[in-house]
């Protein structure tokens, strides 16, 4: 059953199929054209009354919508993903110059613009993007990486749509890629020190703050002796970025923000022979090089030389130090959410994925534990 009402203001009907569709509890769709000409429906309203209120307003909005700017809509629709990229860029003023500027801006430059750059805004569907995210499948683009691309694409679709460039939103359905956590590779004990006796002192240094402390591959070429606040405490408050190889800020934080970490006694020692055999530079850093500061790439070909003469297990790489400190806290009974804390984690969930393996508590131990427990009280 369809009612017509006035010309131009849509229509409104029950797709139930019930023999007396006026009567039946099923909800109401309304059908009509919005502001792009573009036929549209909605569904969810209770009574006639409900969707023809809802008709009646969308009618006046469109009434009251100056051609201007419907032009502009249109206008907008005309212009590329890559032309639309490059004004919605500038005004993502809440990214940080080091870390989500960069991504989004090797999301676009490096994925985005060269598969759809040159696609106009209004002939972008949920399929044109189904299809783009194949593309970055079949290319072999990681699914971490895949997310952020994902995310990145759909902001700025969804900037257009909100704009009036599309008349349907061009990720609806879309469904974001799934992440799948690559394994963590943990080194051994007798890894680690096998590693700390082949690595040249440089090296030596960010395994020890690495499966030490904690820290970062980043955070850890930033080692300074003017971090050792306290005996057996150390201060994270910079790193030496990837990028820019230049200190920068800590990740998921803001600039002035630190934390604090750990600081054993043996990683203290190794931090104060360093600085005894090799110096420190003004400001207190102990790991340099020829630009001033101990970078990613001086980092990468000192841990391949290793990682050949290690023998380690297939996929252990760096970061596998600072799995080491998180594998070592857990196991000896420290609080994940000191655990979290420490290691500078977004939030708890993160460190709950990666490392709940670790957890000492299980299942089965804690039955016997309540157990136990119980029996006591009887």
């Amino acid at each position: 059953m369809v009612r017509q009402l006035a010309r131009g203001m849509g229509s409104f009907f029950k797709d139930c199929g019930c023999a007396k569709p006026t009567k039946c509890p099923h909800a109401y769709t309304i059908r009509f054209r919005n502001g792009l000409g573009k036929q549209t429906e909605e569904s969810g309203f209770s009574t006639q009354d409900d969707a023809i209120e809802r008709l009646t307003l969308i009618y006046a909005e469109r009434k009251r919508t100056a051609s201007s700017v419907a032009e502009a809509r249109r206008e907008l629709g005309r212009k590329t993903v890559e032309e639309h990229a490059k004004q919605w860029r500038p005004r993502q003023r809440k990214m940080t110059e080091y870390s989500t500027a960069e991504h989004v801006d090797s999301s676009i430059n490096v994925h985005i613009v060269p598969r759809v750059g040159s696609r106009k805004l209004n002939t972008v569907t949920p399929v044109v993007v189904e299809r783009f995210l194949d593309e970055l499948e079949a290319d072999g683009v990681g699914r971490g990486n895949q997310v952020n691309i994902f995310r990145t694409l759909k902001a700025i679709l969804r900037d257009a749509y909100d704009k009036g460039a599309m008349a349907e939103d061009p990720v609806k359905g879309v469904q974001e890629p799934e992440y799948v956590r690559e394994k963590v590779v943990i080194p051994t004990l007798e890894c680690l020190k096998r590693a700390l006796a082949l690595a040249a002192d440089d090296l030596m240094l960010e395994i020890v703050m690495m499966a030490g402390c904690g820290l970062r591959n980043g955070e850890a070429r930033a080692v300074n002796i003017n971090n050792l606040v306290a005996d057996n405490v150390y201060r994270v408050h910079e790193q030496i970025h990837s990028n820019t190889h230049k200190p920068a800020k800590l990740k998921h934080r803001k600039v002035g923000e630190f934390r604090e970490v750990p600081l054993p006694l043996s990683v203290r020692e190794a931090i104060e022979c360093y600085e005894k055999t090799h110096g420190a530079t003004r400001e207190g850093y102990l790991l340099r090089g020829p630009s001033g500061y101990y970078t990613e790439p001086m980092e990468r070909r000192r841990a391949g030389a290793l990682f050949k003469n290690l023998h380690a297990e297939d996929g252990l790489t760096m970061y596998g130090f600072r799995h080491y400190f998180a594998s070592n806290a857990l196991r000896n009974g420290i609080p994940i959410t000191d655990v979290a804390e420490w290691m500078g984690h977004r939030s708890i969930e993160e460190t709950y994925r990666t490392y709940r393996h670790l957890m000492p508590g299980s299942i089965s131990k804690a039955a016997l534990i309540l157990d136990a427990g119980l029996w006591a009280a009887v």
